[in-house]
């Protein structure tokens, strides 16, 4: 299992994305945490991800969920022709609803599983790999989402709380709030700070970079 999860964007440590996808470069970029914005948005969201992964030398094309709803099979094949996939960030039950309608949990569970895919990505992108969302209402509206589900993808085996000591993001009081509350109830969490990294490569632990 290889796993590239940074707080916000790109991280403090590319290099070890790069190292993780060998000389495989192609991306497939998946911006469904903008879902619940306007259209313009999203597609300038995207763009800027594909620009960001195009400056290290990533071949990044986008993969939109929404197209796939109802056509697991479809987003199966679409999904493998691709090494490494780039989730962003946004809100997180947009994102998991957005996976659920598609079938793209499960696909790619397995992939990550099966060791036949780079996941990468950050914020909501990071925050679906735990067992459940639980708690992360408090940052993110689940009313976007027309339904919403609460369990998460279960890679993680704890909860991923980004943008934690990070003032300059608007978001860092309402999820460091998230951290207070999981480590008060005794949730397993990681909460990461902007710029920082976990990295899991193989069978060890995960790594805070």
């Amino acid at each position: 299992m290889r796993l590239y999860l940074s707080s916000f964007r790109l991280g403090d440590r590319p290099d070890r994305l790069l190292e993780l996808c060998g000389d495989r470069r192609e991306v497939a970029v998946i911006a469904d945490a903008l879902d619940g914005g306007s259209e313009d948005a999203r597609s300038e969201g995207v763009h800027r991800e594909i620009a960001a992964l195009a400056e290290l030398g990533f071949a990044a094309g986008e993969i939109d969920l929404r197209k796939f709803a109802g056509r697991p099979e479809e987003l199966a094949d679409a999904l493998g022709r691709f090494p490494v996939m780039w989730v962003r960030g946004g809100n997180v039950f947009a994102l998991r609803y957005a996976m659920a309608r598609s079938g793209a949990d499960a696909i790619i569970t397995r992939l990550v599983r099966e060791d036949a895919v780079v996941y990468a990505g950050y914020s909501a992108g990071a925050c679906v790999l735990a067992p459940s969302l639980r708690g992360l209402e408090a940052c993110d509206d689940p009313a976007v989402a027309p339904e919403v589900v609460w369990d998460g993808l279960g890679v993680l085996d704890f909860a991923f709380v980004p943008h934690v000591d990070s003032p300059g993001h608007p978001e860092c009081a309402a999820l460091t709030r998230v951290a207070d509350a999981y480590r008060r109830d005794g949730v397993p969490h990681r909460a990461l700070r902007d710029g920082q990294v976990l990295v899991v490569d193989g069978d060890g632990p995960p790594v805070l970079l």
